[in-house]
């Protein structure tokens, strides 16, 4: 249940919010910033059921601690909150085009070699325990393995619990991912043998339902505890990293997993048009659209395989951009 806001456009914000999930969007990091937005409101004392031109431009005004990617962000998210307002008859003030168009928009992934994911996981493998995180030394190296391994968006491995990880049958069981799907994920024998080895060395299990994963305390690590680590691992592996908003991200684990999972197939002539469901499903994802994109950097990542691509390939590779 969504409650605790306040402004004048609690009813409008909590209404966009419940439609954006009934599509199947999680929405909590937007629902956050519409928190503020709401606390903005009252702030400011804005007290009309409207989205007026001043309000919303007061709103997008860059702040001094804030990166030009947040801010557009923020702007981005208002914008569709006015367009979802308007439709149900309030006045309300939409951007225009030019506002919002910040870094995020061209954001190209970051292809890891196979030379920078060993190196990566061999600084992750020397990770020693520490009083504040007694087990790290065990999670890291079989968390981020799982993550580049499977594909894993990073909230999909942090919330596995131990009922989810199927040693025997060598799956993971994703509940309730990105657009509130399950999905089973099929791991390799090594990355199976390794959940084994780490099973073993972790204290023992007292309920199913415990994170697979777990932090210090019991909960679940932070996403931006796993982000703090990998940037630390990144250096220490000698990858440079471009800075805010540019990368390498955790995701791009996910990303060069996928490239890397077609170029194989690709070599080794797999029929890419039977295969490419198969990768959108492990994947996660709503529609082939966001799998074909993989195929084009793929092409542009190996050269060497372009020109066979385009001859078996080409009306795939033609529609990624539809």
């Amino acid at each position: 249940m969504i409650n605790n806001y306040a402004s004048v456009l609690a009813d409008a914000i909590q209404g966009f919010i419940l439609e954006r999930q009934a599509l199947g969007y999680t929405f909590q990091k937007q629902a956050a910033s519409l928190k503020r937005f709401d606390r903005f409101c009252v702030e400011i004392g804005h007290d009309q059921v409207c989205l007026s031109k001043g309000l919303a431009m007061k709103w997008a005004a860059k702040k001094p601690w804030e990166s030009a990617d947040a801010q557009s962000r923020r702007i981005r998210l208002v914008r569709m909150l006015a367009r979802y307002m308007i439709r149900l008859g309030y006045d309300a003030y939409i951007y225009p085009d030019h506002l919002g168009v910040g870094r995020s928009d061209k954001y190209d992934p970051y292809l890891f070699t196979e030379k920078e994911i060993a190196e990566f996981l061999n600084r992750v493998d020397q990770c020693s325990p520490v009083k504040s995180s007694p087990h790290r030394h065990l999670v890291l190296p079989l968390l981020y393995r799982m993550l580049y391994g499977c594909g894993l968006r990073v909230s999909e491995a942090l919330n596995l619990t131990v009922r989810d990880v199927n040693m025997e049958e060598g799956t993971l069981t994703i509940r309730n991912g990105k657009f509130h799907k399950d999905r089973i994920v099929p791991m390799s024998a090594s990355l199976v043998a390794r959940c084994r080895t780490y099973s073993d060395a972790m204290p023992p299990v007292k309920h199913p339902e415990q994170p697979f994963f777990p932090a210090a305390h019991g909960g679940r690590y932070s996403e931006k505890r796993i982000y703090d680590y990998f940037r630390r691992f990144i250096w220490e592996a000698g990858i440079s990293h471009g800075g805010r908003g540019k990368g390498p991200r955790v995701h791009d684990f996910r990303h060069t997993f996928a490239v890397h999972c077609l170029k194989r197939w690709a070599r080794s002539t797999v029929d890419l048009t039977v295969a490419l469901p198969y990768l959108s499903t492990y994947l996660g994802h709503e529609s082939l659209k966001g799998t074909q994109r993989y195929l084009r950097l793929t092409a542009e990542l190996y050269p060497d395989i372009v020109k066979a691509m385009d001859e078996r390939f080409g009306h795939v590779l033609g529609g990624a951009d539809q």
